[in-house]
């Protein structure tokens, strides 16, 4: 894209982007940009293309995809319209249409992201680093709904900066606000495409950040989310420990569980390593209910028959262990 003077909120976008391109363990990577038209993934285009443009001896390539979900009329032709619009700045940009399962039982919010993913992966390919354009207020829009869920740690740690690795995902605008963004593609005089599903009110999400975020940052301070973002960062660390602590504990696939092992083990950890070990046993999903009700036969052992879960695995207690089975086979 065209050099030019960067205003205050695009080059703290730049900024925050600068530290991927520092970090890019190998310059052949190509950067792929995931773009909705939106003001944040439109100000990381910006940024991206901005990098790009400069002189240096590890300038990575870079292009953009717009994943057209096909859930709104027009679709198509908006996509197409991001595309020219990140083409005009010097960004290569390539437009998939993806199909979402729009009767899935996770809801079609989920199968949307599920769909999106997919397509980005097999468009950017294994060696690729995928830039997402979620920010701070995003974190925080996603910790609120982990606490609403009660859905523990690794929940409110909300998303994580990086993750994958064939390609690798990266979040570089956790740090920054979305008016920050809204401002960057405003000094870089951009337009941006806002998306009418973000205004309508059956999204959780979008009830959330609509009255839910503004309701608590006037009763409790405007810093709210950044606190939100804060506690994000810390649950993720806690989380890490623990999980890296009970990965070492869990036996192998087909093996039993000590009882003893377990019931000597905070219980932060222990249901950890319960958790783990009842996925490899086949467990389909097994959540917190599943967990604590297996735990019961090491807690509250009194005989009995065992418990049946998701997947069609039963646990009993037999000779000091836990062990798995299916009845059914």
């Amino acid at each position: 894209m065209a050099r030019r003077a960067l205003g205050p909120a695009a080059l703290q976008v730049v900024q925050a982007v600068q530290q991927v391109f520092a970090a890019l363990d190998d310059p052949s990577r190509e950067i792929v940009v995931a773009c909705s038209g939106g003001a944040d993934s439109t100000s990381l285009a910006c940024a991206v293309g901005h990098l790009a443009g400069k002189p240096a001896d590890r300038t990575p390539s870079v292009r953009a995809v717009i994943v057209d979900h096909g859930l709104q009329p027009g679709s198509a032709q908006v996509a197409a319209a991001v595309a020219a619009r990140l083409e005009g700045i010097g960004m290569p940009a390539q437009v998939r249409r993806v199909e979402v399962l729009t009767d899935s039982p996770d809801g079609t919010e989920a199968a949307a992201r599920d769909a999106r993913y997919q397509a980005l992966s097999e468009m950017a390919g294994p060696h690729a680093v995928v830039l997402l354009g979620h920010t701070l207020d995003d974190q925080a829009e996603t910790v609120l709904l982990g606490l609403a869920r009660g859905s523990g740690t690794r929940s409110l740690a909300g998303m994580p900066p990086r993750f994958g690795t064939a390609p690798q995902f990266r979040r570089p605008l956790l740090g920054l606000r979305r008016t920050t963004t809204a401002k960057a593609c405003r000094e870089w005089g951009i337009e941006v495409w806002d998306d009418p599903q973000n205004a309508q009110p059956e999204f959780a999400r979008v009830r959330v950040r609509q009255r839910v975020m503004p309701m608590l940052e006037a009763e409790l301070g405007p810093r709210f989310a950044e606190a939100l973002a804060r506690t994000a960062i810390l649950a993720r660390q806690d989380g890490d420990a623990l999980d890296d602590c009970a990965e070492a504990l869990i036996p192998a696939s087909g093996e039993g569980l000590d009882v003893t092992m377990l019931a000597g083990l905070p219980e932060a950890v222990a249901s950890r390593v319960l958790r783990g070990w009842l996925v490899r046993a086949g467990a389909d999903q097994p959540g917190f209910a599943h967990v604590r009700s297996v735990q019961a036969l090491v807690d509250r052992w009194h005989g009995q028959r065992g418990v049946d879960l998701p997947g069609g695995v039963r646990v009993r207690r037999k000779a000091g262990l836990l062990v798995a089975d299916r009845p059914g086979e």
